[in-house]
């Protein structure tokens, strides 16, 4: 099956739920989803917005729910892994989808690139998923993860959202915006690959430029 008839596919299902509970639907799911569960959020988030492009959905506080859903469940996340630790999460873990090759990319990915990596997760799949938990066993400070959090939350949030309202609005046919979709996903994961990049040259540049005591 093409991606974009299984995005078809997985929006038909997602209407009666997302229209029944609106904004409060989309925040639950990107709270489970945040703290690890593997359930589809981004793809809710989405559906919800080419709704709330359609009229059927108010922007507002679809926009407000889904960045406090995830800033949430990301924080959880961070309270499982500083709380729990590493052993008792593998432990338990595989029972919602935490496998030990998920956390183990997850924590590689943080320990290269650090802090900026929390602000540009949630573009990730996996990262999306763990990185609060991997963020809370790495003992990262809660205020400065916050920080990062929120704003990666918030850019994640606003794309998605204005991408689909923008959809919703001037294209009609699920299977013709999930091939919109499918092509932006790619340019868009292209352009977040990027930004962090360039992020990261600039921050390393400032550190090597910084004089020696």
């Amino acid at each position: 099956m093409p991606a974009s008839a299984g995005i078809a596919h997985l929006f038909g299902n997602l209407e009666p739920f997302v229209h029944e509970y609106g904004a409060a639907a989309v925040a639950v799911i990107l709270t489970l989803e945040s703290l690890g569960l593997p359930v589809p959020g981004e793809s809710v988030l989405i559906f919800a917005s080419i709704l709330a492009g359609r009229g059927e959905l108010a922007l507002a506080p679809l926009l407000l729910g889904a960045w406090a859903g995830a800033v949430t469940g990301d924080n959880i996340g961070y309270l499982i892994g500083r709380l729990l630790g590493r052993a008792l999460i593998l432990r338990f873990g595989g029972k919602i989808g935490i496998t030990h090759d998920r956390l183990a990319q997850a924590e590689a990915f943080f320990t290269r690139y650090g802090p900026p990596t929390v602000a540009f997760a949630r573009f990730v799949n996996v990262l999306r998923q763990l990185n609060g938990v991997v963020a809370g066993l790495s003992k990262m400070e809660w205020k400065r993860f916050l920080f990062f959090n929120a704003l990666g939350g918030g850019l994640w949030v606003s794309v998605w959202t204005l991408t689909g309202f923008y959809l919703g609005k001037h294209v009609s046919g699920i299977k013709t915006i999930a091939k919109n979709l499918e092509q932006g996903g790619t340019i868009l994961g292209i352009a977040v690959l990027i930004a962090a990049l360039a992020y990261l040259a600039w921050r390393l540049r400032k550190g090597a430029q910084k004089p020696r005591t």
